[in-house]
C-alpha cells in the first residue's frame, strides 16, 4: 500500500510563532533539552500508567530514554506511548492543545507523574534547530509509524514510515549558531543540570574505563540520572548517612550540614523535599540560591524566592511540587495562593524541626547555635510568625559562653539589672577583647554581659526592645558603670564652673585630632577606686551608625562623625591632682582674665534680657553694635584663658598619659601616638 503523505500548516494564530519561540517564549535556549527529555518522560510515564490500569497489556521492557548525536543531529529517543498521525495533528500541529492535560483528566487518580504542556515544550526545539523531525509509533496494536518534519516555518510534512518499536525519536538538525549543543561536554552539563533526578533512566553514551593509557567506551550504558533521589524515598528508609551522602551529591565542596528536614506533604498540596541547614558563613549573599526547585523530579530553577520566604533561601536542598504553578517555559514562578500556602507550611516545618532539636537535645542545639544564629535572627526579623515560634528556642550567649532562652535570661538579670524606672537593662559587648575592662567592671557589680557580635545583632536588639516590654539593650562601654544601670540619682560633681572649664580645656587640648571623630569632656563622681578617665560612646548614635552600614535609607547616620565622651572621674586622686597643679601654675595669670570674663558675661546677660523685649527691626544700630562688641570681647578673653590652659596642659605628662590610657582601652591609640605613649610611659616609670 502506498505511503500516505500530508502537507499542511501548523494551527497557529500568527505566522510569527517561530520567531516568538526563538526569542521570547523561553528565557534560556538551553532548556530545550529539558523540555524534550521531560516529554519523553511523560510518554514513558503514560505507558506505565496505562499498563497499571490494564489498558496496555504488552511488555514494558527497557524504558530507558536514550540521547545521542549523529552527523549534526541531536536525537532523543523513548519507548513510551508514541503517537498516531491523529495525535501528532492534535498535539504538535495544534500548538495550543495540551495532550498532557487531556491525559491527566482521564487518569487523574494515576497521573501524578505527568508533567508539562508537551505541545509547547516540543517547540522549544526550534530555538536551536534549522529542522526538526519526529519519528513515532503508537503503543496501540496495529499502529502505523509516522514521520513529521518542519523547518521552522508554519509548513510541515507528515508521512507514513517504518519503525521497529513503539515510542518516539525527536531528531534535531542543529543550526549553525548552536553547534555547541552537539558537544559531549555541553550535553552532559545540561543533563546534569536539568535531568539529574528524573524518574526514568536516561542514557547518554557509554561508561568509560581506563585502558592502555586512555579512557575507552565500554558496552555499558552511561546512565546520567538517579531515578530514586533521597527526597522521593520515605524518611523511614533513610539513615543519617543517606542524607549526608545526598548532600555531598548536591554540594560536593560544602562542609557537612548541621541537620536537615525531610518534607513529605500530600494535603492540601503535594510537596516533597529535603532542606539542609548549612554551616552558615557571615556573608549571607554567598549562601543564597542553594535550594533547587523540581516539578516531578524535573529541575525548574534555583531561584526560589517566590516559594520560600526570603530568610529560608539561606537553606540548601531540594523542593519538589507539581502544585507550584509555572509559566509556559517552566522558568519563572507565578504568584499564587498555593505558593503562599506552601511557603507558610515550609516555615512552620522549619520552626517545628528547630524546636524539636532544642527540646530533645539542648546541648547539641547550643553547640550548633553560632552557625544557626544568623539564620534564626534573619527569620525572626523578616517573618512575624517565625518570630513567635522562634522566641521559644532563640538563644542569648553571655561572655562566659553560657546560653539562655529569652525567657531564662530575663529571669536571670531582672533582680540585679533593673533600673530606677523599672526597665530591665541587657548589657552586651560587640568585642569581648577590646571591651574587656568595661565587661570586668560590669561583672564586678554582679551584672551579666551578653556577646552580641553577629552580623544581624544590631537589628535583633532593636526588635527585642520592641517585643519585650521594658527592655533596653546597652553596650557595656556606652557609659560609666554607675550610669549604665541607674539605680538612683547619680552623685553630684562638686566642682565650680571655673574648675570645670579649666579641666575641660586642659584635657580637650590634649585630645588627638581624628577624622570624623568628636570628643566631649564630661564629669562624673565615680568614687576614688574607679578609673580616673574613661572613654564612652552613646548607645543611640553608635547603634544608628551600625544599622546604617546595612540598611539603605539610613546612610546619613553613617556620614555623621563618631562621638565619644571623655569622662573625668572627679573623685579620683589623679584628676584632683591635675586640678590642684593647674590652679597653682595658672591662677595668677588667669585671675584677672576670669574676673573680666565674669564682668562681660554679666553685661552680655543684661543686654540679651533687654533686647529680648524688642523685635529685631526695633533694635537700634547702637544696641546691635554693643552686643557685637560684647560677644567679641568675651571670645577674646576666653581665647586668652584657653591659651594659658593649653600651654599648661602641653607640659603636663599625666594629662597626656591619662588620655592615652583611655584611648588605648578602646583601641583608638595607634601609630605615632602609640609610640609617644610608650616613650612617655617609660619616662614616667623612670
Amino acid at each position: 500500500m502506498a505511503k500516505q503523505e500530508t502537507k499542511g500548516n501548523i494551527g497557529v494564530t500568527s505566522e510569527n510563532i517561530f520567531p516568538v519561540i526563538k526569542k521570547f517564549l523561553y528565557s534560556d535556549h538551553e532548556i530545550f533539552l529539558r523540555e524534550l527529555v521531560s516529554n519523553a518522560i511523560d510518554a514513558t510515564q503514560k505507558l506505565k500508567t496505562l499498563a497499571s490500569v490494564g489498558e496496555f497489556k504488552g511488555e514494558l521492557g527497557d524504558l530507558t530514554i536514550r540521547i545521542r548525536t549523529e552527523k549534526g543531529k541531536l536525537i532523543i529517543s523513548d519507548r513510551g506511548v508514541g503517537m498516531t498521525a491523529d495525535e501528532i495533528d492534535r498535539y504538535i500541529n495544534q500548538i495550543a492543545f495540551s495532550g498532557a492535560e487531556e491525559f491527566v483528566k482521564k487518569y487523574k487518580d494515576n497521573a501524578a507523574a505527568i508533567i508539562g504542556h508537551f505541545g509547547l515544550g516540543f517547540y522549544s526545539s526550534f530555538m536551536v534547530s534549522k529542522k526538526v523531525e519526529i519519528v513515532t509509533r503508537s503503543y496501540q496494536e496495529g499502529a502505523t509509524a509516522v514521520r513529521w518534519s518542519c523547518e521552522g516555518t508554519p509548513e510541515y510534512e507528515m508521512t507514513e514510515t517504518t519503525k521497529d518499536d513503539r515510542g518516539t525519536d525527536i531528531i534535531l538538525h542543529i543550526d549553525d549558531d548552536n553547534k555547541d549543543f552537539l558537544e559531549k561536554d555541553k550535553i552532559t552539563s545540561l543533563l546534569e543540570k536539568y535531568c539529574r533526578y528524573l524518574p526514568i533512566p536516561i542514557a547518554f553514551g557509554k561508561k568509560q574505563e581506563w585502558k592502555d593509557g586512555k579512557y575507552v567506551d565500554t558496552d555499558e550504558d552511561n546512565i546520567v540520572n538517579n531515578t530514586q533521589p533521597a527526597w522521593v524515598r520515605k524518611p523511614s528508609e533513610l539513615k543519617d548517612e543517606d542524607y549526608k551522602a545526598f548532600y555531598r551529591e548536591l554540594y560536593p565542596m560544602a562542609d557537612e550540614p548541621l541537620f536537615w528536614i525531610h518534607l513529605n506533604v500530600d494535603y492540601p498540596f503535594n510537596l516533597t523535599g529535603i532542606l539542609y541547614f548549612p554551616r552558615i558563613k557571615s556573608n549571607m549573599d554567598l549562601q543564597r540560591n542553594k535550594i533547587r526547585l523540581y516539578s516531578n523530579q524535573v529541575f525548574v530553577t534555583d531561584s526560589v524566592e517566590g516559594i520560600v520566604p526570603e530568610f529560608l533561601t539561606l537553606l540548601h536542598g531540594v523542593l519538589d511540587s507539581p502544585d507550584i504553578p509555572l509559566n509556559v517555559s517552566r522558568s519563572y514562578l507565578q504568584s499564587d495562593q498555593n505558593v503562599k500556602k506552601i511557603s507558610a507550611h515550609i516555615t512552620k516545618k522549619v520552626a517545628d524541626r528547630l524546636e524539636e532539636i532544642f527540646k530533645n537535645d539542648r546541648k547539641a542545639f547550643e553547640e550548633k547555635w553560632d552557625s544557626l544564629k544568623l539564620f534564626i535572627q534573619y527569620g525572626m526579623l523578616s517573618d512575624e510568625k517565625f518570630y513567635d515560634r522562634a522566641a521559644k528556642f532563640a538563644l542569648l550567649k553571655d561572655v562566659d559562653g553560657t546560653y539562655y532562652t529569652l525567657e531564662e535570661y530575663r529571669k536571670l538579670i531582672a533582680s540585679e539589672q533593673t533600673d530606677k524606672e523599672g526597665g530591665v537593662i541587657y548589657l552586651y559587648t560587640t568585642n569581648p577583647d577590646e571591651q574587656y575592662s568595661y565587661i570586668q567592671a560590669a561583672k564586678d557589680r554582679g551584672y551579666n554581659v551578653l556577646v552580641m557580635d553577629g552580623q544581624l545583632d544590631v537589628h535583633a536588639i532593636g526588635q527585642l526592645e520592641q517585643k519585650i516590654e521594658k527592655t533596653h539593650f546597652v553596650r557595656v562601654d556606652s557609659d560609666t558603670i554607675d550610669r549604665l544601670i541607674l539605680k538612683a540619682d547619680a552623685p553630684t560633681v562638686s566642682l565650680t564652673d571655673d574648675q570645670r572649664q579649666a579641666l575641660q580645656q586642659v584635657f580637650r587640648s590634649r585630645l588627638p585630632k581624628m577624622g570624623k571623630t568628636d570628643f566631649v569632656v564630661t564629669f562624673e563622681a565615680l568614687g576614688p577606686s574607679a578609673n580616673p578617665v574613661m572613654l564612652t560612646q552613646g548607645e543611640f548614635m553608635r547603634r544608628m551608625r551600625e544599622m546604617s552600614a546595612m540598611q539603605p535609607g539610613m546612610s546619613f547616620y553613617g556620614e555623621m562623625p563618631e562621638s565619644y565622651n571623655l569622662v573625668l572621674n572627679t573623685d579620683h586622686p589623679l584628676i584632683l591632682s591635675v586640678l590642684s597643679d593647674e590652679e597653682k601654675a595658672c591662677t595668677d595669670k588667669l585671675q584677672p582674665i576670669l574676673s573680666d570674663i565674669k564682668g562681660w558675661e554679666a553685661r552680655q546677660h543684661d543686654l540679651r534680657e533687654a533686647q529680648s523685649k524688642k523685635k529685631e527691626d526695633e533694635l537700634t544700630e547702637a544696641e546691635k553694635e554693643d552686643m557685637t562688641n560684647t560677644n567679641r570681647t568675651l571670645d577674646e578673653l576666653r581665647g586668652r584663658r584657653d591659651a594659658i590652659l593649653t600651654e599648661y596642659a602641653a607640659g603636663n605628662k599625666v594629662v597626656g598619659q591619662l588620655i592615652d590610657l583611655a584611648l588605648l582601652a578602646n583601641g583608638l591609640l595607634k601609630g605615632e601616638p602609640l609610640s609617644r605613649f610608650i616613650r612617655r610611659s617609660v619616662e614616667l616609670i623612670g
